[in-house]
């Protein structure tokens, strides 16, 4: 078996900032095969299906419709404000987990072409966030309806909207370079991601509101400013307050900054240092 290196260089060689930089530059540049299994991902998952890929979206639409329905009551929420709220969430939470748990998998689930195919590793990333996009942006379609349903007054703020689903793009590149190296050596990591995402979803706001905590009284404002710890709360107020029309701190666009150069510098390491041996570990 031959490793998917792109040079012929020894390991000890390879362990370098640069051979890590190479292969996200090459494989990049390989976007013709990376757009081209992302979409064929797709028809092959929906293979023989009347309704294709819609059917994720209808499963979005009608969980955000129930879970929008159940919360506004029991929060007192009103349904027009609420519920653009929850469906934005679902739909980043969607890309999101999927970059997760998708990503701690994506060198095992590709052990074949690693292999066998001559390309660098970042590929099968880039085909990865590549398919999450497709599906996110799929998914969109949701808010569209909303929007025409409840009209609220966008103003060019929702051009923000744009950059902070680029930053979310970058994010799920280094989510999944990082975690599908690491879940690759360590084989009880996809597992615990899996636990761990499904904790997240309910520790995040994405089915109820900060303000809701910071209305419910002083010891409820400390638990708000403890949510804040969570980087995804960051990550989901920098896409959907631009969309559904809510103010968007600056502080906000501060943490998400900072988490992704953090993450792009951690996953760089874990390419630098264990890059080449993954294709012994698949």
């Amino acid at each position: 078996m031959t490793r998917v290196d792109p040079s012929n260089a020894p390991a000890s060689q390879s362990t370098t900032f640069s051979a890590a930089w190479k292969d996200l530059s090459r494989g990049f540049k390989q976007h013709e095969l990376w757009l081209q299994l992302g979409w064929q991902d797709i028809k092959q998952r929906y293979r023989r299906s009347v309704l294709g890929p819609l059917w994720i979206t209808i499963a979005t639409g009608v969980m955000a419709l129930a879970l929008g329905l159940l919360y506004s009551l029991l929060f007192r929420i009103s349904l027009s404000e609420f519920l653009p709220h929850v469906t934005v969430g679902l739909i980043m939470w969607g890309f999101i987990s999927g970059a997760i748990k998708e990503g701690s998998d994506i060198f095992i689930d590709n052990e074949g072409l690693i292999k066998q195919l001559p390309s660098a590793l970042s590929v099968h990333v880039y085909r990865l966030v590549w398919r999450q996009t497709l599906f996110l942006l799929h998914n969109m379609v949701i808010w569209v309806i909303l929007m025409l349903i409840f009209p609220r007054p966008l103003g060019w703020d929702i051009l923000l909207a744009v950059p902070a689903l680029l930053l979310l793009i970058v994010n799920g590149v280094w989510v999944a370079m990082f975690f599908g190296i690491v879940a690759t050596r360590y084989r009880d990591v996809a597992p615990l991601l899996e636990a761990l995402v499904q904790l997240l979803f309910y520790v995040t706001p994405i089915v109820w509101t900060t303000s809701t905590l910071r209305s419910a009284g002083p010891e409820m404002q400390t638990r708000a400013r403890i949510v804040e710890l969570n980087p995804l709360y960051h990550y989901m107020e920098v896409v959907r307050a631009p969309l559904i029309g809510a103010p968007l701190p600056m502080y906000h666009w501060y943490v998400v900054l900072g988490c992704t150069v953090a993450g792009l510098i951690l996953a760089m390491l874990a390419m630098k240092q264990w890059r080449y041996r993954v294709s012994y570990w698949v």
